[in-house]
């Protein structure tokens, strides 16, 4: 996918003496420039947007990154930031009109202090999510950012990105876990933000400004993270629900009934569901069912209660919902393991689109009470355009999240499908301004939505989101294209 009008990206040529001066910076580890060595950090997740670097450069500290940036500040050339490649925006990925380097942040990996007592941890931004947890837990705390691709995202590009995931309902998104950062600047210069303060009311709080600018106003080194504690009582349950406006109401009703416990709850089509077992091994479906509507719900608590704990109070209450007959039938994991295969079936989504064929994904948010109206208008709408369309929309039913699926009837190749997606495009665009809702929730603008954010922001805002990519990166070297256009 092209944009119709190209971004100014800087066209400053890597000559061999440029390269020479990376590898002294980095070593020869920290150099890639073969072709066939470079091909897996100029293609993203996703397989939409393919482009070119000159060389890759994997840097081992913060000092290495400083020197990297401002040797490329000083020859004008433009740098890619890169954590674990996992974005589905193409933020992390070069144009192919890119002349200058992917920097990745994957050597950067160390987890530097974690303070049990403090509830934080110091980390690098090259810490892949699944370890950071591994980490907290093994200190009996929790780091409840839950993305499906925990095991391969870097908390760099998590924060970058301001992931949200599954358990933003019960404790925010990624903005709120960050409390400190420590970030090398375009001008190669850094700034030490390392301060693990819940107060610090000391002017502008520049950390802000880094969590969800995708690397275009500088690269994100060091990080300090909230941690909590760890729950020791969790109940998951696999919900069938008449519809989401039902949905709506079971969640209502479960944050009085649980104690205010409710970490997760995620809205599921049958049919999504239906693409993870028949593509994803070792799937089990947790409840046969003719319904069309589902809901993947977690409770959690920190203590153990003796007399059956929340999986008891999860089941009382799902009864209660069958008698106002706002669930139809529901089954509350008894073990590690079912709960783990519910979880495995929600995550693995988007893994078993890409597997099932052509589709168009829209991560939007709306409020969560709106939820059933937007679905309801949004499914009308698209089969205006085109009428066996198949809609499958799936999301964090909490924070008014939706990752709002279409797919053509089946036997349509990419080519007739892609005719039809600018349609469908505007008019999810067009109908969340009716919702004053967002074209982005929590995969960010990067490269594909660029001119989505530019037709339907304020022109006040875009201005000053220029204004502050200028007055950071003049020379338009970090990430550029991405985001804004200048």
């Amino acid at each position: 996918m092209e944009l119709s009008h190209p971004p100014v990206i800087p066209r400053a040529a890597v000559t061999p003496d440029f390269l020479a001066e990376l590898a002294a910076i980095v070593g020869p580890r920290g150099l890639l420039t073969d072709a066939a060595d470079i091909g897996a950090f100029v293609t993203d997740w996703g397989r939409r947007y393919t482009g070119h670097a000159a060389a890759v450069v994997r840097p081992a500290s913060t000092e290495e990154v400083a020197a990297v940036v401002s040797l490329c500040n000083a020859h004008g050339v433009g740098i890619v930031p890169q954590g674990g490649n996992t974005g589905l925006m193409g933020g992390a990925t070069p144009y192919p009109a890119h002349t200058g380097i992917v920097l990745s942040l994957a050597r950067m990996n160390r987890v530097i202090d974690v303070d049990a007592d403090g509830f934080t941890m110091t980390v690098e931004a090259g810490c892949v999510l699944q370890h950071l947890q591994d980490v907290a837990a093994r200190h009996d705390r929790l780091l409840p950012l839950s993305l499906g691709a925990g095991g391969s995202c870097m908390i760099g590009g998590n924060i970058s990105t301001n992931a949200g995931g599954a358990q933003v309902l019960h404790y925010g998104n990624t903005r709120g876990f960050v409390l400190g950062l420590e970030v090398v600047l375009p001008s190669g210069e850094v700034w030490n933000g390392l301060r693990a303060l819940k107060k610090n009311n000391t002017g502008y709080d520049l950390k802000h400004l880094f969590i969800g600018a995708e690397g275009t106003l500088g690269i994100i080194t060091k990080a300090v993270l909230k941690i909590w504690p760890k729950p020791h009582d969790v109940a998951t349950a696999w919900v069938a629900i008449p519809s989401p406006a039902a949905g709506v109401r079971v969640l209502a009703a479960a944050h009085a009934a649980s104690g205010d416990s409710v970490t997760s709850c995620e809205l599921m089509h049958r049919d999504a569901t239906d693409m993870s077992l028949r593509h994803i091994p070792g799937t089990q479906d947790p409840l046969p069912s003719d319904a069309t509507w589902y809901l993947l719900m977690e409770w959690s608590s920190t203590h153990t209660d003796e007399a059956g704990g929340m999986a008891r109070r999860l089941e009382d209450f799902l009864g209660a919902m069958m008698e106002q007959e706002l669930v139809l039938d529901a089954t509350v994991a008894r073990n590690e393991a079912q709960a783990r295969n519910m979880w495995h079936i929600r995550e693995s989504q988007a893994e078993a689109g890409r597997a099932e064929g052509p589709s168009i994904s829209y991560d939007i948010s709306v409020a969560s009470s709106r939820i059933p109206e937007f679905i309801e208008r949004a499914n009308a709408a698209a089969r205006a355009i085109l009428a066996d369309v198949r809609p499958q929309p799936i999301g964090h039913m909490g924070d008014g999240n939706l990752h709002f699926n279409f797919r053509p009837q089946n036997g349509m190749d990419e080519d007739a499908w892609s005719q039809y997606t600018p349609a469908l495009t505007r008019m999810v665009g067009d109908l969340l301004q009716d919702f004053s809702g967002s074209i982005s929730a929590e995969h960010g603008i990067g490269q594909r939505k660029i001119e989505e954010l530019e037709h339907y922001a304020a022109r006040v805002e875009l201005d000053a989101m220029r204004l502050i990519k200028r007055a950071f990166d003049p020379k338009n070297i970090m990430n550029p294209g991405k985001v804004i256009r200048v």
